[in-house]
């Protein structure tokens, strides 16, 4: 990124957690900063979006514990920004919300700094409604007021006139509260709020971690005592609160508060940690594979430029029409190169690959296995005819061994490989080693043999940490690649996709529960 004479700060607000909250302002800012200055996240994923170029320093303000005070920080942004510097200074929540953030653009003011602040969803009003509370609701209050829970303790007297807040009959939240609750309690009945008026405390709030205490104002603080409920935490105080038990939404979906391993490559985990996520689940993004191009294009070219000679293409994965039709544009030729040629597919994924590319495929088995493939090709258009399978460089060898037995010439043509990757395993390997993860799953055989390499070092814990972890298998072929490796299977779905598989894995979830 080119510098300026002098930098700009932008004031950034993440939201309360959920990704999905993150306004596409402060993405665009993310991605083009030289710098990222943040304090805790509640979600750490939003670093994810910064350019991968760019400085990232914690400033590491959460529950009262600083790495850097404020005029430590508000020092480093100027300084950061002087160098000329493209800044984000990342918040939780909103910047002008408790946040400090006016105290920072002040002192940028002062310094002649640029700055633009990038306002972000506050928690004050994302984590009731993740936890089915309205603020407002005409047949509950007409007003709303936001409250610290933490006041500066160099203060000699409290700026909150608890006599206002006790005699409204509006919603009260107060953020950043739980280790002042007995306070709050307190002083909200001392100055006539009556102890039966509804409370609730939500932790870790729009995040799979969700939990939520309800209660009233004379048993919450025992109650939150009980739970073990920590920051960060809202607390909300107001007839509107039993409405959760009818809106409540989020803790509600099937997969909620469940830990998943997702082992699949990271560029085919997208859809499946999306569906995933959306049930729920806390996925662990956890890729044993990574697919990358062959050692050689050769073989694959020499093919290609002599597609002609075949009467079938057989695809038996996405990866394989993916590199297939990527080699196939490289040697200056396109799809009407296959106009004559007979075209297999296992898998509706594979088919609707194909499709993608202009091409219907001639058969799509019912089945979707390498054996299927076999039994729906007639015997005719087997029996001498030359078929050309572009796969992995590594592959069950069923399906050419008995193409062969049929009488058909065939070439196996290494269109891709799947290697392990570089994999940092101290994150899932202290979770297992914790019991907190509910499942890993498993897309093919190569996820197994990798996930179990990566802990070889570990191999007898590792048996042991598995025995209550659920194991997802996306087929019978991969499954008994996990049976092999003294890993107990719990789901196998009917059909061999990721449709499937999720639908498997609630419904297992579901079946636990009852």
């Amino acid at each position: 990124m080119t510098k300026e004479k002098d930098g700009k700060v932008y004031l950034v607000g993440a939201g309360p957690g959920d990704p999905g909250l993150l306004t596409l302002k402060a993405k665009e800012c993310l991605s083009q900063a030289d710098v990222v200055v943040y304090d805790y996240l509640a979600n750490e994923a939003f670093l994810d979006y910064a350019n991968h170029k760019a400085e990232l320093i914690y400033v590491g303000k959460k529950g009262g514990c600083h790495i850097m005070n404020q005029d430590e920080i508000n020092n480093l942004l100027v300084k950061k920004a002087k160098e000329g510097l493209k800044v984000v200074r990342l918040k939780g929540g909103d910047p002008f919300i408790f946040g400090r953030g006016g105290e920072e653009a002040q002192d940028l003011a002062k310094a002649g700094i640029s700055f633009e602040v990038v306002p972000g969803v506050t928690s004050a009003i994302a984590v009731p409604a993740y936890a089915g509370i309205p603020l407002t609701h005409r047949d509950y209050n007409s007003t709303v007021t936001f409250v610290t829970g933490h006041e500066d303790p160099t203060k000699k007297e409290s700026d909150i006139a608890w006599d206002a807040l006790a005699k409204s009959r509006g919603t009260l939240v107060f953020l950043m509260g739980v280790g002042n609750l007995p306070g709050i309690v307190e002083n909200l009945m001392e100055h006539g709020r009556s102890p039966e008026t509804p409370v609730a405390i939500i932790q870790n709030g729009t995040v799979p971690e969700q939990k939520t205490v309800t209660g009233r104002l004379h048993d919450i603080t025992e109650k939150a005592q009980r739970e073990g409920v920590k920051p960060p935490a809202i607390i909300v105080v107001g007839d509107i609160v039993n409405l959760r038990g009818e809106l409540e939404w989020f803790e509600k979906r099937p997969l909620f508060g469940k830990r998943v391993v997702v082992t699949r490559a990271r560029e085919q985990a997208s859809d499946f940690l999306a569906c995933l996520n959306e049930l729920g689940a806390t996925c662990i993004e956890f890729p044993t594979i990574e697919v990358v191009p062959p050692p050689s294009w050769d073989a694959l070219d020499r093919a290609i430029m002599r597609l002609e000679r075949y009467r079938w293409v057989l695809f038996t994965s996405v990866n394989g029409v993916k590199f297939f039709f990527e080699r196939l544009n490289a040697l200056g030729m396109d799809v009407r190169e296959m106009t004559d040629l007979k075209v297999g597919a296992i898998g509706p994924k594979t088919a609707q690959a194909l499709e993608q590319k202009g091409i219907k495929p001639d058969l799509v088995p019912d089945e979707y296995r390498a054996e299927a493939i076999i039994g729906g090709m007639k015997e005719e258009e087997v029996k001498g005819a030359r078929i050309l399978l572009p796969r992995a460089t590594r592959a069950r060898d069923v399906l050419p061994v008995e193409l062969v037995n049929r009488g058909a010439i065939v070439d196996e043509v290494p269109t891709y490989q799947t290697i392990k990757p570089s994999q940092d395993t101290g994150r899932v390997r202290k979770m297992l080693e914790q019991g907190a993860i509910d499942m890993v799953t498993f897309t093919s055989s190569s996820t197994v043999n990798n996930f179990m390499e990566m802990f070889q070092t570990e191999k007898d814990q590792l048996q042991r940490w598995m025995e209550n972890v659920a194991v997802a298998c996306i087929g019978p072929i991969t499954a008994q690649t996990a049976e092999k490796k003294g890993l107990s299977v719990s789901i196998t779905p009917s059909e061999y996709t990721i449709e499937a598989l999720t639908s498997a894995i609630v419904q297992f979830f579901e079946s636990c529960r009852s």
